[in-house]
Order: C-alpha cells, then structure tokens, then sequence
C-alpha cells in the first residue's frame, strides 16, 4: 500500500486476558490515522523457523479503534473465527482499495487464505466527525477475545 506517512506500533506482550486496551499515542491533527491495520502474531518473534508473514486471529471477537470519543467500526464485529464468522473483516480488507485508492474493491487474498494466513482488522477513519478537528487526538484501540491471548 503506497501512504504518505506510516507508523508501527507493536505492543509486545499483552497481558493473559480475554479484553485488552491498548493506549496507542497521542496524535495531532495532521497525524490523526485515516486508515489503521492491526494484526496478531503469537510465538514469531526471533524464531528464524517461523514464518513471520503469517498472522494469527487468536480468538478475536471484536476490535475497536477510538480517536478521542468517536469509534471505528461503529457496530461490533461479532467475529467467531471458530465457527468461520468473519466476513465482515474480510469485507473491511476489500474495501480498503476502494477507499484508499479510490478503484474498484478487490483483494489478493481469497476468504481461507484471509483466515489462514493473513486475519488483518482494517479499520478506515477516513470520515470523521468535525469534533477531531481541534487538539490532540487521544489513539486507543481495545481488543475482546473469546480466549487469553498466549
């Protein structure tokens, strides 16, 4: 994805809880997020036989990005990867080409490849409300899981 800026982030162990929330940074107006892509991966980190192009769901049920008060998406996701109910995250991978580069909504991952190999939450900010248009802008992103995430 081409961008004019990015950040990461990484949150390297969370606590062993099913609901997490994670207090990303402080933003100004120019820097507030338009478009964030979150992701898991469990037991990659400094293991050269893992591959670390490779995400994990990890039970996640819901996934919520705040920018001060408002919140992205504006439903729960209601995810139950179990039971393969995750078309709306899929649906909110697709849509990010729309959205972002303006063309038609294609992906390059299919619905199992997706699951399997690459659960991206992809939340577009894009809109928001004119209350975000002066100060700082607070980042938080909280997490609910049907397990602890290990």
């Amino acid at each position: 994805m081409a961008f004019r800026n990015w950040d990461l982030y990484e949150y390297p162990l969370l606590p062993t809880a099913t609901k997490h929330s994670w207090s990303i940074k402080t933003a100004s107006q120019l820097e507030k997020p338009r478009y964030v892509i979150f992701c898991l991966q469990t037991n990659k980190k400094n293991q050269k036989i893992k591959d670390c192009s490779v995400f994990d769901h990890c039970g996640v049920r819901n996934v919520t990005l705040f920018l001060n008060s408002q919140y992205y998406p504006y439903e729960p996701l209601c995810l139950k990867f179990s039971e393969n109910k995750f078309n709306i995250l899929y649906e909110m991978y697709v849509k990010i080409r729309q959205s972002y580069y303006n063309c038609p909504a294609d992906a390059l991952l299919d619905l199992s490849s997706f699951k399997e190999k690459a659960p991206l939450f992809v939340i577009d900010c894009s809109r928001q409300n004119d209350t975000l248009k002066t100060g700082p802008v607070d980042v938080r992103l909280e997490i609910e899981c049907t397990t602890a995430i290990l």
